[in-house]
């Protein structure tokens, strides 16, 4: 097992090399990505939705980040929403969905072997049907022979291509549908306050920013050398903090445990009287231990308030380490937007902090290898 080197993360010469493909780079693109991707929606024709036809569903269908952009959605539309937005994750759409419902369909290179099945599915069914990703691709053949509409995923710019590192180019198409849909208010000022919070972010993680002082390198130096239990205090938080558990998956090659208040409190919570929760100081190997990160949002049920502090408590009285990051901003996809920017940096810093590249996912690439035999 390689050694997590915190003077790495201070080294601008080491996170340059270690970082061939400039995943970090493309992380800062972030706010690029959603002026870019949200203007893209508009000029391919997303106005021609409107709330008087409004469907009955909106089905997401996706896998990977593609699927995460879904979660963004529905976390941004909020509980109050009027109908349910749902994410799929597989080969087959849920019986219940018909000719009354929306389905999107989405894929950053538009050759997903499962969201072309669902799109294809999608169409048989007599669904409504919108694509998202890449133009002149598979998937956005399915939707113009279906007389459906397809909506660009800008791409990211540089030398990383990967859906990962364009989780904003993939949400923003699917947040403008919503608000033409009048399922969330979304104007050009929270479209701005979203820009500006993940540049804002940026540059408070650039790597020539010091540790004590960069939230990115400071969140990779508190999970280094932990296992990472991440709990969300609401749809918002829960949506980021299942984008870091899956980060921390995709680029430092790192295990996570995510969840939510209060169903964390139901189950994994327990977690913490385990032989985990201690780390043996003692021990002539190096122990893993837990360390809880609690994602907290500026709108909490008042119950889950209460839970999110007792939860805290009880982890730190058994001497669990906890991080808490608050949700920073007063539109949900602001909100949302300085978590996953957050999560998105401390990850890649995890990685280099390992001596790991965060860009190759050799095991994805296998697999797909053997799927295609």
């Amino acid at each position: 097992m390689s050694s997590f080197e915190p003077e790495r993360l201070d080294d601008t010469a080491f996170l340059t090399e270690a970082d061939p493909a400039g995943m970090l780079p493309a992380v800062a693109s972030s706010g690029a990505q959603v002026r870019t991707s949200h203007r893209g929606a508009l000029e391919a024709g997303v106005s021609r939705l409107s709330a008087s036809d409004r469907p009955r569903a909106v089905v997401i269908a996706g896998v990977g980040d593609s699927a995460i952009a879904g979660d963004m959605l529905a976390a941004v539309c909020g509980g109050g929403v009027p109908i349910p937005i749902v994410t799929v994750r597989s080969y087959r759409l849920p019986g219940w969905v018909g000719a009354a419902d929306l389905v999107i369909a989405v894929s950053s290179s538009g050759t997903t072997e499962e969201t072309q099945t669902l799109a294809l599915e999608a169409v048989r069914r007599g669904c409504r049907l919108i694509t998202v990703g890449r133009a002149g691709s598979p998937l956005a053949a399915i939707a113009e022979q279906a007389s459906g509409l397809h909506l660009p995923a800008a791409p990211v710019q540089g030398a990383v291509r990967l859906p990962r590192a364009n989780l904003w180019g993939l949400t923003m198409p699917l947040v403008a549908v919503a608000s033409a849909l009048g399922l969330v208010e979304v104007d050009t000022d929270a479209i701005e306050a979203t820009a500006k919070r993940l540049e804002d972010i940026a540059h408070r993680c650039r790597p020539s920013s010091e540790s004590f002082i960069n939230p990115g390198k400071t969140l990779a130096l508190e999970i280094a050398d932990t296992i990472p239990m991440v709990w969300g205090s609401s749809p918002v938080a829960t949506a980021a903090a299942y984008r870091l558990a899956t980060q921390l998956n995709q680029n430092a090659k790192y295990p996570a445990i995510w969840g939510e208040i209060p169903e964390a409190d139901h189950n994994q919570v327990v977690a913490l009287d385990g032989p985990l929760a201690q780390r043996d100081i003692f021990g002539d190997e190096p122990s893993l231990a837990l360390r809880l990160i609690v994602l907290r949002d500026l709108e909490e049920h008042p119950q889950v308030s209460k839970r999110r502090a007792m939860s805290v408590r009880l982890a730190q009285d058994r001497g669990v380490p906890v991080s808490e990051i608050t949700a920073e901003g007063a539109h949900p996809l602001e909100r949302l937007a300085s978590l996953v920017c957050l999560a998105d940096y401390g990850s890649v810093y995890l990685a280099l902090g390992y001596g790991v590249d965060p860009t190759p996912v050799s095991a994805i690439a296998e697999l797909k290898a053997r799927l295609s035999q």
